[in-house]
Parts: C-alpha cells; structure tokens; sequence
C-alpha cells in the first residue's frame, strides 16, 4: 500500500515545516513503514545548517524515522485518529551527511508493543547507503 502526502497528512498531525515523509511506499499496518523524504535546498533549515555547506540536521532525519513509524502504528483501526509521540531514542547513529538533492528511504520496523507504548528499529539511507540508524519509541494518545 503507498500513500501521497495528502493520505499521510490524514494520518499524522504534522504540517509544513515538520511534515517530513513525502509518499509512503509501502505499510503493513502495525509492523512496518518505509517512505521517502526528498531532500531540497528551498527548506527552512539549511538557512542556518549550515550557509555555504547544507547537511540536513540529524535531529530532522530522527523525526522522519519516527514519522514513517508513527504512520504503521497510526493505520492500525484501533489507532486511528490518535498521535503517536516520542518515547525515546535510543543508539542513534550518524553515518553519512544529508544534503540537498538526496532522496531518503525512510525504514521503521516495530519490534515490540506493551500497551499504547511501541518500539521500533528505524533506518534512513540515501543510496542504497545507511546514513542514520535508531532504536525508536513511541506513546500513541
């Protein structure tokens, strides 16, 4: 199942700027996700990260992750119409910079659910490459 930025925007409540996954590609609700980010020069963050050198902030690729897997866990019936939120992050690794013209794939496995608190593997690669790895947690109210 894919979705397009119209379908994502019915699921998560993040807007433009934050709205960080343009298409989901493919969602086993409640299992996985994996979507992509176009990265672009035109967005707000590389007026200041960093002027003459882009690289896309690590923190903003975490959020992605972490909104790929919110998608998975929100399309769950029981789930929609909620918010997903942060839990935690967990061995957060940095592998590669992120620069305007990358496409990022977007990859959240949820590997374990204890009530409304979920917790996934989360990869984000440019390439084929692994530029971030994470172990994601989420509280969904």
């Amino acid at each position: 199942m894919q979705l397009n930025s119209n379908e994502i925007e019915k699921i998560l409540p993040h807007r433009y700027p934050f709205l960080l996954v343009d298409r989901i590609t493919d969602v086993e609700p409640g299992v996985r996700a994996e979507g992509i980010k176009c990265v672009s020069a035109n967005e707000m963050q590389f007026m200041g990260h960093f002027p003459g050198q882009h690289v896309m902030p690590g923190v903003l690729v975490i959020e992605a992750l972490a909104q790929t897997g919110a998608v998975a866990l929100l399309m769950e019936e029981e789930n929609k119409g909620k918010v997903a939120f942060f839990g935690g992050i967990k061995n957060a690794r940095f592998k590669r910079q992120i620069v305007p013209g990358d496409v990022i794939t977007l990859r959240c496995e949820i590997t374990k659910r204890k009530g409304p608190v979920g917790f996934g593997v989360a990869e984000a690669l440019v390439d084929g490459k692994t530029a971030v790895k994470a172990e994601l947690s989420f509280a969904i109210s």
